[in-house]
């Protein structure tokens, strides 16, 4: 009977020991989930090395803000410059971006609504209030992260990605002309 004991516990550890190989092996040569983004994608993480959530300090300490804010426009990034970023409370909650960055879709200012569409099928069609020269806007939503893509009924005119609620409340309230 102890005989038995042994070959059933050698049996046990044997077979942890396969799973757990079997396991490492599985997850080490699986690419990692975070696709790599060129330097001109706007993702709904960020871009490129700056990401929704980053304070001031972070990126004006790893050098990715400029120290001094643009005249009358607040701070911009040193890279890419066109794109401008928007804090609330000391944290990175939106980016406005120009071509030639885009999202991973394609998307930029200038293309086309219908092709925002297919690319996105799921957006929110929102629409600016009358007389308020505003634009109208498609919201890509995943999770608590957007896209909100501003545009004439034609084509883009301004990209903007981050949180949910700070894109819905840049539609909402309006914004500044930077």
């Amino acid at each position: 009977m102890e005989a038995r004991k042994v070959v059933r516990l050698v049996a046990v550890l044997v077979a942890g020991a396969v799973a757990l190989c079997h396991a490492y092996r599985t997850f080490s040569d699986e690419p990692a989930t975070a696709p790599g983004y060129g330097p001109n994608v706007l993702h709904l993480q960020g871009v490129r090395d700056v990401e929704f959530g980053d304070t001031e300090q972070e990126l004006l300490r790893r050098g990715e803000l400029h120290a001094e804010p643009a005249p009358a426009c607040g701070p911009s990034l040193t890279d890419p410059v066109t794109v401008s970023p928007v804090f609330a409370d000391d944290r990175l909650v939106l980016l406005w971006a120009s071509p030639p960055v885009r999202t991973p879709e394609g998307v930029t200012a200038g293309t086309p609504v219908d092709q925002v569409e297919a690319a996105y099928p799921a957006a929110t069609r929102l629409t600016a209030p009358p007389g308020s020269y505003r634009y109208d806007g498609l919201l890509a939503m995943q999770g608590d992260r957007a896209y909100l893509f501003l545009h004439d009924g034609r084509t883009v005119r301004k990209t903007v990605a981050g949180y949910t609620d700070y894109a819905k409340r840049l539609f909402d309230e309006g914004f500044g002309t930077c």
